[in-house]
């Protein structure tokens, strides 16, 4: 497998695991509070992450990387799981989707600031087309929103782009899932207190479909994912890898189609298609 393929295979299937992310923290706060979810998750991937670290033998991070370590901890372990959760308390699943189009953008602003990445002008093109896309298809397809959430989401899709570039970069040199499982180290201490401080009081009311939805975003979101995700980005570019981000929302959707027998709309594959012609511009210009 060429180093090409290698990335963008890598990235699309970290894309195709995040998109349960937002449909799993959805059902999951309808028992656990934001906080506790996203606490919680944390703790478990870091147990996780510590353990892969210690049976494999992985090196200490220098100390020059403890900073980047800490902008990807802020990102993807503390910002962007609170953000959205807490978002995702005043606004649906679907209208998160309009957010969540703009992430390829937001990543490729920051692998520019950053990762010292320069993709051709053309390239900005495409991807401001294809997040206008989804945005557009997202914001048809949903629900009225609220401004509180969506300021929340706002918040959220900074802080995980500025999160993603950050860890891209550094996986060039220390790997894909040892940057995730640094990152979430470095959290644990203060996660591990606010889970034991926002634990939920009475365990026999939180429902089968919740644990279900932390053990997804603990496992899979917030460790699994970033072994392909970081992979992707660190041997094909942030900026260019990160536009197969648009179709996580199209994946999310489809998956809701086969799994739950909920309909798929024409728009939904129309859309679908001028993202993907858009993300295989994106790959020829980045």
């Amino acid at each position: 497998m060429d180093r090409t393929t290698d990335a963008w295979g890598s990235g699309l299937l970290g894309v195709i695991i995040f998109s349960g992310s937002l449909p799993a923290t959805r059902i999951a706060v309808g028992d656990f509070s934001p906080l506790f979810l996203t606490s919680a998750r944390a703790v478990i991937a870091a147990l996780l992450g510590a353990a892969f670290l210690a049976v494999l033998r992985q090196a200490k991070p220098q100390r020059g990387d403890l900073g980047s370590l800490l902008v990807v901890a802020l990102g993807v372990v503390v910002g962007f799981p609170l953000l959205t959760a807490l978002a995702l308390q005043h606004i649906t699943a679907a209208r998160s989707i309009v957010f969540i189009g703009l992430l390829p953008l937001a990543t490729a602003i920051f692998g520019v600031l950053r990762g010292g990445e320069r993709p051709k002008p053309v390239f900005w093109l495409f991807s401001g087309f294809g997040a206008a896309t989804v945005a557009s298809f997202a914001l048809f397809n949903s629900d009225a929103g609220s401004l509180t959430g969506d300021l929340l989401m706002v918040a959220a899709i900074v802080l995980c782009g500025l999160g993603y570039a950050e860890g891209a970069a550094l996986s060039r040199r220390l790997g894909g899932w040892q940057v995730i499982s640094w990152a979430l180290l470095l959290s644990l201490p203060m996660m591990a207190v606010i889970a034991v401080q926002t634990m939920p009081q009475v365990w026999s009311v939180i429902g089968g479909p919740a644990w279900i939805g932390l053990a997804y975003v603990s496992i899979f979101s917030m460790l699994i994912g970033f072994v392909f995700w970081y992979r992707g980005l660190a041997l094909g570019g942030i900026a260019g890898v990160g536009q197969l981000q648009l179709l996580q929302p199209f994946f999310g959707l489809a998956l809701a189609g086969l799994l739950l027998q909920e309909p798929v709309a024409w728009t939904m594959i129309a859309a679908t298609g001028l993202v993907v012609l858009c993300v295989a511009g994106a790959k020829r210009f980045a």
